[in-house]
């Protein structure tokens, strides 16, 4: 049986165009046959070495010495550099200067190997070449380093800890904490009265591919890095201020990645470090980290709780919401998810307060992780508003109608589109809501219990821009580039078909080249900004090309189109001509044959807040149309609908149903939307049932840093699952209407879960992962 992994170009519809249906992945071949070449398989790079991290065994402490004399000794070995030994960066990000002069791509503001201080738990105390991994392995276990311990901070429930408000800061500030009308006098007086507390576990990324970097000095000011990162662009400039060199001597590659979910948003030690190791002893070195690394070295989702207090009517009317959070930060940064925001905007409510504390511990730094903020923060709100639905006796559907935001509470600016209502309605459909028992506990199959529960997703669409260039040949085939990246998610796929369309040509005559910092800078792929941005700019690429074309058109004498107005001239199909007479006209080829051109060429920039109708004004150089993205709130809106088995002897849940709709505006591919939703909302199932780091509580040293230890989703955890898409048409958000759905995909899901779990058994379960002795424990208690 021959696998389908090249795109089946016969599956698409050639009068509706390639953009929207389900082309099969163009990198699937090359993915599946190991011709895809990811960070660490650039093992052809000349006289290439290995960087080996030591790292403490401490949380807190000073380096008081090394011995490193066994270890110079071993075979193969190049270097052993520690504080003491390493070329000095230009710039580091440990000063406010710094950190602004680097940019948003670092995300840590602490380098290991800068100082003698150790900070948290496996922290690099120094890096070990050698001509192979063995031996640099090898070498990195006799060397022996002298630590003074110190007692360290283990969390923000640490009893040494000291919260600190983080909006008071002078440096480093985070956003103000929102705040709309009187929120402790409404729920003072609120008829219905809800408070309960919300706990969530650390957790990691994950990705199958670790965190790995390869450097290459090609002179000695130029450098090559083959990175493990989501945004080649950022990289290239946080790299380019830390080692002091212009921008354009700093190449960044990753033509693939084995996933990052925002763990490899970010710029991290050890890809600075690997650099400055190869500057070091002359030679390319490649450093790797192992699985348990990847636990210290790349981020988290830090541990934290939630309070969220809710006041209403005796009808379910919300009247006020009050939130608060706690979390643990590192001992130099301040980081924290935004939960509130998507607290304050998902219903309408008058009323709203938010706050945060922090506390500093001796941890790695927490990073952005898939729906940062709004992920945990849906777990909150859709579990209160459940509760909600159940005090006052109505259907969890209806609650949520009930209070139903018709613009943005947060900001009283109209939603650019919103269609959840219509995701309620046809999620309830293919769930088949309607046969839903209303009581708690009260349906079996067997001996388990059964529950059903539902949630609301929302992800903003963040704003961004980014570039792209457009060369079509006259033989009928085109490059495309941008400085984009693809995560696994199908960026490949996508910006084909979109740029098939928008050239009128089919999507094998197309070569999209991406992953390289030497192409046209875009955005990072995070913050659910790829898709829109890129293909946006490819779009707008694509009509410079036509607009070009066009003049040539009209200028050559023996074109169909001589003397017409530009503005008169269409493309359709990739063919130039007359709006008025579609008759009178020529395909591309034949125009650039005749005028001997070879090819020609586009360039754009695609950002989001610039719609369509915005975009073709600017392109025809019109100013008539205003460009109002701005005045509109744009998110993306869905609906999750779990079923769950509930053992209750045994305190196991199983996910046996599962039915996401997402309204995400234009869907470039529905094959490979699908799967994002799926990834996203398996990501969700996996936090909300047993994902959890485990920080040793005196010496702050993770115990499961393995994925023996650590449990991820596997196939029999997931059922089948429905995902489906509405239809949706928003005219000011980029120039394909593009909203983007990589993290709306989480966020609910965990509410989902825990909402099913309170059906099936009438016991509410707020601690997050809820593993089978927390369900034993609380189905010990009475309902």
């Amino acid at each position: 049986m021959e696998l389908d992994i090249e795109p089946n170009f016969a599956d698409t519809n050639p009068k509706a165009g390639v953009v929207g249906q389900p082309l099969t992945r163009v990198d699937g071949r090359a993915k599946v046959t190991g011709a895809a070449k990811y960070s660490a398989e650039y093992n052809n790079v000349p006289g290439l070495v290995h960087g080996v991290f030591k790292t403490s065994d401490v949380a807190k402490g000073r380096i008081t010495g090394f011995d490193a004399s066994a270890a110079q000794r071993a075979p193969g070995v190049l270097a052993i550099l520690t504080h003491q030994n390493l070329p000095k960066l230009a710039i580091t990000p440990d000063t406010p200067e710094g950190k602004k002069a680097i940019g948003m791509g670092v995300q840590m503001g602490f380098l290991p190997l800068t100082s003698d201080q150790i900070y948290y738990a496996a922290q690099p105390v120094a890096l070990v070449v050698a001509d192979t991994l063995e031996r640099a392995q090898y070498a990195a276990t006799l060397l022996k380093v002298q630590v003074a311990t110190e007692v360290p901070t283990v969390s923000y429930q640490d009893p040494k800890a000291k919260l600190f408000d983080p909006t008071k800061l002078t440096v480093g500030k985070t956003e103000n904490q929102p705040k709309r009308g009187d929120a402790q006098t409404a729920f003072a007086s609120a008829p219905i009265q809800l408070t309960a507390t919300y706990h969530h576990a650390i957790t990691h990324h994950n990705p199958m591919e670790p965190g790995a970097t390869i450097a290459h000095w090609e002179a000695p000011d130029r450098v090559t890095v083959y990175d493990t990162t989501q945004g080649i662009t950022w990289t290239q400039k946080s790299l380019s201020a830390m080692l002091g060199l212009p921008v354009d001597q700093v190449r960044v590659v990753n033509k693939y990645l084995g996933g990052g979910f925002g763990c490899k948003g970010s710029t991290w030690p050890h890809t600075i470090l690997t650099i400055q190791a190869a500057k070091a002893v002359g030679r390319p070195v490649k450093l790797a980290l192992t699985r348990p690394q990847q636990f210290t070295s790349m981020g988290h989702r830090e541990d934290q709780e939630q309070t969220l207090r809710l006041g209403a009517t005796k009808e379910g009317k919300l009247l006020a919401l009050l939130h608060e959070k706690t979390s643990t930060t590192s001992a130099w940064d301040n980081y924290a998810e935004t939960n509130a925001k998507i607290v304050d905007l998902l219903y309408d409510c008058p009323h709203f307060e938010a706050q945060t504390q922090l506390a500093r511990a001796n941890v790695m730094t927490s990073t952005y992780m898939r729906a940062p903020g709004e992920a945990p923060g849906s777990f909150a709100i859709e579990c209160a508003m459940d509760d909600l639905a159940y005090r006052v006796g109505l259907d969890p559907i209806q609650i949520r109608l009930l209070n139903y935001a018709e613009k943005d509470p947060s900001t009283g600016k109209p939603w650019s589109s919103k269609s959840l209502k219509e995701c309620y309605a046809r999620g309830a459909e293919l769930f088949g809501w309607s046969k839903r028992n209303p009581k708690n506990g009260a349906t079996r199959a067997g001996k388990t219990l059964v529950g059903w529960g539902m949630a609301t997703a929302s992800y903003p669409v963040h704003s961004g821009q980014g570039n792209a260039r457009v060369r079509l040949y006259a033989d009928g085939h085109a490059v495309v580039q941008a400085g984009a990246t693809d995560l696994g998610t199908g960026t490949y796929t996508v910006i084909t078909q979109v740029a098939a369309d928008s050239l009128g040509i089919t999507p094998d005559k197309i070569r999209f080249e991406l992953g390289d910092s030497a192409l046209p800078s875009t955005i990072v792929s995070g913050g659910s900004m790829a898709a829109g941005t890129v293909s946006s700019s490819v779009y707008l690429a694509a009509q410079d090309v036509w607009q070009k074309l066009t003049k040539v058109a009209v200028l050559d004498k023996k074109s169909p189109l001589y003397q017409a107005k530009p503005a008169d001239v269409e493309v359709v199909k990739g063919r130039l001509q007359l709006k008025a007479n579609p008759s009178k006209g020529e395909e591309f080829a034949a125009l650039m044959q005749r005028a001997s051109m070879g090819d020609v060429e586009g360039i754009a920039t695609g950002r989001y807040g610039a719609g369509y109708e915005s975009a073709q004004a600017a392109l025809n150089a019109s100013k008539t149309k205003k460009d109002d993205a701005g005045e509109h709130s744009m998110h993306s809106f869905g609906a999750h609908f779990c079923e769950v088995h509930v053992d209750p002897e045994l305190g196991t849940v199983r996910v046996t149903r599962w039915v996401s709709v997402v309204a995400g505006g234009r869907i470039l591919n529905p094959k490979t939307a699908r799967s994002q939703i799926m990834g996203g909302s398996i990501f969700g199932i996996g936090a909300a049932l047993m994902e959890g780091t485990n920080r040793d509580p005196n010496l702050a040293r993770y115990t499961n840093a393995s994925l023996a230890d650590y449990h991820v989703c596997v196939n029999l955890d997931i059922p089948d699952m429905t995902v489906e898409f509405i239809d949706e048409h928003d005219p000011y958000i980029n120039a394909m209407g593009v909203k983007g759905i990589g993290e709306i995909s989480i966020v609910g899901t965990s509410a989902a879960v825990g909402n099913a779990i309170f059906h099936a058994t009438g016991r509410r379960l707020r601690a997050l992962p809820i593993t089978p002795d927390k369900v034993l424990d609380a189905m010990r208690q009475p309902a």
